[in-house]
Parts: structure tokens; sequence; C-alpha cells
């Protein structure tokens, strides 16, 4: 704190004589940029923003204010999920009494249409606007430590001075390097593709893999999904991977852990795929899903010698701020917790810190978060590997796996699993997870348990909300396993 209030003392005193076009020049309109430019311009900063415009090109979306949660993320997707979902609550309406006895059809391009992608897009604008923020649609790069260069659409470069300059340019999907990669996409384009594919290849074992894997499975296509690992969604809790992945299984979606793809070849009937131990399989679409990339290398950062790690993203302090005392970052870019909200909370801290005159430290404890496969899984806090690794005394497990009721009259053959992970000495609850229907809208509230330090009989000592799911939380009275310090987690697989 000392060291940061005194970089802060020195900016101040190096510049005050100086006059800046702008107080803050935000690189990157994404969730991050936007929560900064707004909350600084409220704390009486004068604030400018770039933006590359929205501007779809044979299915690919490049720039746009919104980022990729509003544009090519979290919101399109998530109206993709519940678009998919539909698929399984019309079988499971039949022996709720629902007689369907006409071919239910589906309209991919009824869906893209009214997933209203400029509508968001301009509700951004319109925020950025009111909150007195200059908005620039050009690409913004650093030109020195209080300097920006902005280029327009037409070529036009104009240059700024500022105070301070945050970059918040997020991150981007990778491809993976073989003969044929050109023929694959990247979620970028899975959320305009012009055609539903009836037969879709899916790479890679994280939550974009697995959410596309069951948005195009629920939408009637053949789904296989490659992943290196036994398991898909590595760093999550290994119980719960193992509910997920039999949950892909029991929807229909053919998995091959331990296996990634060699060679794409086009052909007059789709994509032959060609995989790593010999097999072949034909495509409509094959989706690369295996992580994304800091998004630095257009920004020019060097040039005010601006510290990256190896993966290219921006290294920062506790508050943010990069080893240039004028230059910040947030959100993907900085590759710390790359979640929307995350990227919000450092926005906002960064405000507080540079014009509030709050030194503000983004809390990273017990974030929550879900993956949207079908049914989602989320979780909060430690999973049982990360407890029992860290752990000094007994860490005791509480699960519960049962057949929802809705599933009692549906037929529908799927558990939901929840879990709970438990300090022995202190009864803190360190750790909860679900996959099961409504996962996320349950885990929010858990979260805020979680961050006032609930203890298991704080949640024994809770009245369950009955009939409900959300009720087992409050309700897991026998212990599954307790695991001694220096042990191994005991996750029956």
């Amino acid at each position: 704190m000392a060291r940061k209030m005194l970089i802060d003392a020195e900016v101040s005193n190096s510049v005050e004589e100086e006059q800046y076009d702008f107080d803050l020049f935000v690189i990157g309109a994404g969730s991050g940029g936007v929560r900064a430019s707004r909350t600084s311009a409220a704390l009486g900063a004068k604030v400018a923003i770039c933006e590359l415009p929205f501007h779809p090109i044979s299915s690919e979306v490049i720039g746009g204010v919104g980022g990729t949660c509003v544009i090519r993320g979290c919101v399109p997707k998530k109206i993709l999920v519940y678009g998919a979902s539909f698929a399984g609550e019309f079988e499971d309406a039949r022996n709720f009494g629902w007689e369907l006895n006409e071919k239910i059809d589906f309209n991919w391009k009824k869906l893209l249409h009214n997933k209203e992608i400029l509508r968001l897009n301009g509700i951004y604008k319109r925020m950025l606007s009111n909150s007195g923020v200059k908005m620039f649609e050009g690409e913004g790069k650093v030109v020195g430590p209080h300097e920006v260069e902005l280029t327009q659409l037409d070529g036009t470069k104009l240059s700024f001075s500022t105070k301070h300059i945050l970059i918040a340019t997020g991150s981007r999907a990778q491809r993976v390097p073989i003969p044929g990669q050109e023929l694959a996409i990247t979620s970028d384009e899975a959320l305009s593709l012009e055609e539903l594919p009836k037969r879709a290849v899916v790479l890679g074992g994280g939550y974009i893999a697995v959410e596309f894997a069951s948005i195009w499975r629920g939408m009637g296509a053949t789904v296989d999904l490659f992943y290196r690992k036994e398991l898909p969604l590595r760093g999550f809790d290994d119980e719960m991977r193992n509910t997920v992945a039999r949950n892909l299984e029991g929807r229909g979606i053919k998995l091959h852990p331990g296996a990634t793809l060699k060679e794409l070849i086009k052909t007059d009937e789709g994509i032959r795929v060609i995989t790593d131990n010999g097999q072949e399989l034909m495509a409509d679409v094959v989706l690369f899903a295996t992580g994304r990339a800091p998004n630095t290398k257009r920004v020019n950062l060097q040039a005010a010698g601006v510290e990256l790690d190896r993966s290219g993203a921006v290294k920062v302090d506790e508050f943010s701020q990069t080893n240039i005392p004028s230059i910040w970052a947030v959100g993907d870019v900085t590759n710390r917790i790359n979640l929307t909200p995350v990227a919000l909370m450092e926005g906002s801290c960064f405000s507080k810190t540079v014009f509030g005159g709050q030194p503000t430290k983004p809390d990273y404890r017990d974030v929550p978060c879900a993956v949207f496969c079908i049914p989602p899984l989320s979780v909060v806090g430690l999973s049982e590997e990360q407890a029992v690794e860290g752990a000094k005394g007994d860490i005791v497990i509480f699960t519960s796996t049962f057949n929802p009721m809705k599933n009692t009259i549906s037929g529908r053959q799927e558990k939901t699993m929840m879990k709970l992970i438990v300090d022995g000495e202190t009864d803190k609850v360190l750790g909860a997870s679900m996959c099961g229907p409504d996962a996320a809208e349950i885990m929010q509230g858990i979260a805020i348990a979680m961050k006032c330090g609930a203890t298991k009989a704080q949640f024994d000592s809770t009245v369950g909300i009955h009939p409900s799911a959300a009720e087992e939380f409050v309700t897991m009275r026998t212990e599954t396993r307790r695991i001694a310090a220096g042990s191994k987690p005991k996750t029956n697989l």
C-alpha cells in the first residue's frame, strides 16, 4: 500500500503542471473497459474510450462496444443454450400429459435473428454517452506512457495525450496448428453460422467446448467431443467433472477422452477429420475450443515498456497497475480470472484507486462461476483437490446425488449432484458445487453465504425451501468422507 501511494504521489507531482486531453483513455470497450470508463467519469474524470466497430464479415465478428461477452461470448451463447434446452423439455413434457403429436421443427436462422446483438451494442454505446464518456471507433495503440494513437476506419490517425491509460482489450480464440486448420471455426463464428450443422466435431475440454457440444446436440446435431485428458473441464472438482461427462453422454454426445485432431481435409461430403489415433469421421463443422490468448499484439505496449508474461498477458500488481505507473490493465488481457463479473470488479476497483482516492484491490476470494452445458455446472470456492492440497487439518466432504423430482415423472435418467467442502477444524465451508438444473441460480446464493464466512453448522440451521433441489444444500448431514491432512483426495469416480 505504501508503495502504491508513493507511486500515485510521484505521478501526480510530475504531471501537475502538464495539461492532457483526457484524464483517462481506455483501449477496449468490453465489460471491464466500459465499467472502468463509466465509474471513472462518475468520479469526475474526463474519459475517452476506443473500440473497433461491430463488423460482421463472413460470419466473423470483429470489435464492437460491449466486447466478447455481449457480442460473441456469454450473452449470445446463453441464448443458444436456452434454445437448445427446449429439445429436452419437449421430451420430458410427454409424461406430464402433453401430447406432442406433430413433428417439432427448429428454425436456426430465426433464433440467430432474435439474438439482437446489434441492439445490445447500441445499448452499451448509449450507456457510455449518458455517462459523459467520449467514444471513438477505431484501433487504439500506446505510443508512450501518456499518449495514445487512434487509427480510424478511413485510415486517419489521431493522437491524444492522457494522464492515465487503461488496457482492456480482452482475449481472442486460438487455433490449433494442424494441417487444414483453416477449415475449422472458433466460438466467434460458431455463434453466427449461416446453417445449423448436422454433424459437429468439437476439439477441447474446457467450458466453451462442452457448452457448444450441448448446444448443437440439443438442436439435433450429432456431436463428437475430443479432449486430451480423461475428463473434460480440467481445473474443476474431479467428481463434478465426472458427473458432467456422464450427463454429456446421457444427452447423446460422443466423448473421445485422451484424443486430439491430427488433420482436416475438405471433401465434397464435408470435412474429413483425422484423429491422432487414426480414427476418421465426417463433419459439417469443426470447432476449435482450445483456449484463448490475451489481446496485446496490436496494442504496441512495448513502446511504453509495459511488461508482458509468457502468454502475452499484461503483468499488473494487485491494484491492476503495470510497471509503468500511468498504464493500467483489467480483464482477460491480464489473464487473472477470466470472467466478465471479475473484469467488472477490476474496472470498479481501478476507478476507486485512481480517481476516488480509495486504493482498492480486487477480491478474488470465493468467485463463483458456471459452465452452461446441459444441465449446467456451477461452483464457488475450493474443489476437493484444492482443499486437500492446502489443508493443515482434516477436510470433510458432504455429497448428495439424487433424481430431481421432475425426472421422476419425465423418466429422464439424469442425476443432480451437490457437494460441500468443509474445514474439519473450523467448520467453515470452503467450497460448494452443483451439477443439475438451475445450478448457477442456486450457486449465486451459496456464494454470498461463503463470502460471509458461513460454517456448515449455519448451513444446517437454515430452513430449506420445499420442495426444491436447493434445499439439499441445507439438509446434507452425513459425512461422505473425511480426508486427513497430507492425504490424497478419495473421490469416488
